[in-house]
């Protein structure tokens, strides 16, 4: 079965949600299957999609306009679709950037297998960037910044730590300068941006 998701920014207007009906529905989803959400201001609210996530069962495909309608960025994107693969869930990209994505064949297999690629690259470089910026702060008699203090640099490579397997929460924590509750406020154990968070990097 079919399943469609559909999202509109507060910059998108009215037509952009009629552009992602009309397409999904060209491409097979029945009216009746379409899932869809309005992000407004800063808060990405996605009721729409945690229920469409909840009514996929195994042999489905969730199919969207573009790339960007389902993902917050990268990483959570990958990760989704990563789940979906799990479930034998399929996940379909009809338009734009990815557009050969379409995880129920092996071509559309290796073009988001790519994605994933970068992803992980992405991280690796954030990681990267940020314990070469920590260093450099101690060499300069500063040990991670202000202690206990959160900042867009740190916040960067807690999003990149958290929710892999490899990163202990008190280690990464002594090795930012900051508690565990000051980590918590600003970013979820799974690597979600919390809204403390937000308004650091808005600012920054």
């Amino acid at each position: 079965m079919l399943i469609g998701y559909m999202r509109v920014s507060k910059a998108d207007g009215s037509q952009v949600l009629d552009l992602q009906r009309d397409a999904l529905i060209a491409a097979g989803v029945l009216p009746e299957h379409l899932y869809e959400d309005f992000a407004a201001g800063t808060k990405d609210e996605r009721e729409g999609l945690n229920a469409c996530l909840k009514s996929l069962r195994p042999q489905d495909t969730l199919v969207v306009w573009k790339l960007d309608r389902l993902g917050r960025n990268l990483k959570h994107l990958v990760n989704t679709v990563h789940d979906l693969n799990k479930r034998e869930i399929g996940f379909k990209v009809l338009t734009g950037q990815g557009a050969q994505i379409d995880t129920s064949t092996s071509q559309g297999k290796l073009v988001f297998g790519i994605f994933a690629a970068l992803a992980e690259f992405e991280r690796d470089l954030i990681v990267e960037r940020t314990h070469a910026g920590l260093a450099a702060a101690r060499a300069r008699g500063r040990k991670g910044g202000a202690r206990y203090k959160m900042t867009p640099a740190k916040l960067r490579l807690a999003i990149a730590s958290m929710g892999t397997a490899q990163t202990h929460v008190g280690d990464l924590c002594r090795e930012l300068g900051i508690t565990r509750q000051t980590l918590y406020r600003h970013v979820s154990p799974n690597g979600e941006l919390r809204d403390d968070g937000k308004k650091l990097l808005e600012m920054a």
